[in-house]
């Protein structure tokens, strides 16, 4: 896994409408530019990251019992 930069680390800003570098308090993270709250993602990145979760996540379960696999 690779380690985060504290210099380059970005979180999307929605007042100012783009990832921006942030100040973390104990509760919250705020823009280093307007000082509005900040989120992980926009809504569209965070849309396509739980649409492609939903497609790789693996399918199936439990054999039932009482028959083999080959």
């Amino acid at each position: 896994m690779e380690h985060s930069n504290f210099y380059s680390d970005r979180k999307f800003c929605t007042q100012c409408r783009k990832y921006v570098s942030y100040l973390v308090s104990l509760e919250h993270s705020y823009c280093c530019e307007c000082g509005s709250r900040v989120r992980l993602f926009s809504e569209n990145d965070w849309t396509h990251f739980h649409e492609n979760l939903e497609r790789n996540r693996p399918r199936g379960g439990r054999p039932k019992k009482g028959k083999e696999s080959a």
